[in-house]
């Protein structure tokens, strides 16, 4: 059973264990490694009715950092790239919403990186609600953003002998979220 925009309208929170948080980005030129992170909370009001009057905010933790190969992960750990023991949080707060369309939304806020912060806008659809077997109502998001590393101070590199970079600069920031209306 799925309801409508306006009786979506209150709190949510995000569900960790069916919400990805992803991230992609160029290595070599060549290719693209993937990954995501493990540890974050998020929560959010919508307001079905008004979308300009919703918000929310993700704490996302530098640590939990995965692309599936330990010795990639523990140097993007380090202060070449996210300098986890100093910068243990990765944060985005909303600062407005609008509406694009009945499924579209483009959410802006604060992105904070390494203590830069910089405003991004994040194009979001709306993939639908749902009450799930425990009577919780589940609202799904999907959005993307690119941004450039070395404006929030991730610029390790090294030059390739044929010319370029190991690392590219733009990394393409994923949300996949399944978030849960509370009370």
């Amino acid at each position: 059973m799925t309801v409508s925009l306006s009786e979506l309208t209150g709190d949510y929170v995000l569900d960790p264990t069916h919400t990805r948080i992803g991230f992609v980005a160029r290595h070599a030129m060549v290719t693209k490694v993937r990954g995501a992170f493990h540890q974050f909370e998020g929560t959010a009001h919508l307001d079905g009715a008004d979308p300009a009057k919703s918000g929310g905010q993700v704490v996302i933790k530098t640590e939990s950092i995965d692309t599936g190969v330990e010795q990639r992960d523990q140097h993007l750990r380090t202060n070449d790239f996210l300098d986890a023991p100093n910068f243990p949080d990765i944060t985005f707060r909303t600062t407005a919403v609008e509406r694009k369309s009945d499924t579209e939304y483009r959410v802006t806020g604060d992105l904070t990186i390494k203590d830069t912060t910089k405003p991004v806008g994040i194009d979001f659809e709306y993939t639908g609600n749902a009450v799930d077997p425990y009577g919780n109502l589940r609202v799904g998001l999907e959005g993307s953003v690119t941004i450039s590393r070395k404006e929030y101070g991730v610029t390790w590199n090294a030059a390739l002998e044929g010319g370029g970079v190991l690392v590219g600069d733009k990394v393409v920031l994923e949300f996949d979220v399944s978030a849960v209306k509370q009370g």
